[in-house]
């Protein structure tokens, strides 16, 4: 997977840099938000993941953010010594897919890259990346998250999406409620639960096929493929 690791300080990106690379990642470092937003021109979607550091020289991390999502719908997990949750309320609200505080151990981190990019990209059994998930009617185009029903648009909100690109990785699968609510709400707050069934209500409507999702009781939810 290929990386883009935004980071001032070339010291840390350096031994970053070596454990991502030990890790399988090819990682391109931006030293300032501008470097990031060329490195992202003209085809961000060439990334896997944006790994932001938003104490940057020259341009406000969030600002940075901000533009990088109107540029590609990669995934951004921000970084910072911001611990407050006004701080990460405000980046989640930017676009961010994760937040990162400083100090964070390099295992954390490692498992939430791959959590984010779970949620973007798979790969089917030949390696390949798959960028548009076809599912009957449905289109699910994932590098710009959007999503049609016999080709018209259909407007879901973050969560909604997140929630519908993680059980079309495997239609048929059924999905713990426990994952869902880790992988999309990335909590384990018991609460979350009417968050999810309200969240799947919702798209059985504005999907208009309330059979796509199905209920499997006491488990959690799967995605029904159509003709199956």
């Amino acid at each position: 997977m290929r990386l883009l690791l935004v980071e001032d300080d070339n010291h840390v990106a350096a031994a970053l840099s070596a454990i991502l690379a030990r890790h399988g990642f090819d990682v391109t470092h931006a030293r300032n938000g501008e470097e990031a937003l060329q490195a992202l021109v003209p085809d961000g979607d060439c990334f896997g993941v944006v790994l932001l550091d938003l104490g940057l020289p020259d341009q406000d991390g969030y600002e940075v953010c901000g533009k990088i999502r109107k540029l590609t719908g990669t995934p951004v997990i921000m970084v910072t010594a911001r611990s407050d949750v006004r701080s990460r309320i405000h980046g989640l609200n930017l676009g961010a897919d994760d937040y990162v505080v400083k100090p964070y151990d390099t295992g954390e981190l490692l498992a939430r890259i791959h959590a984010v990019s779970r949620r973007t990209v798979h790969e089917d059994a030949t390696g390949s990346t798959e960028t548009v998930v076809r599912l009957g009617a449905v289109r699910i185009e994932l590098p710009t998250r959007q999503v049609s029903v016999d080709g018209t648009a259909v407007q879901l909100t973050r969560k909604e999406f997140d929630l519908l690109a993680l059980l079309a990785q495997r239609p048929g699968v059924v999905f713990r409620r426990e994952q869902i609510i880790s992988e999309v709400w990335r909590t384990s707050w018991e609460g979350t639960g009417r968050t999810l069934e309200v969240h799947v209500a919702s798209l059985r409507s504005k999907l208009r096929m309330p059979a796509l999702i199905e209920t499997v009781r006491g488990v959690g939810y799967r995605l029904v493929a159509p003709g199956a």
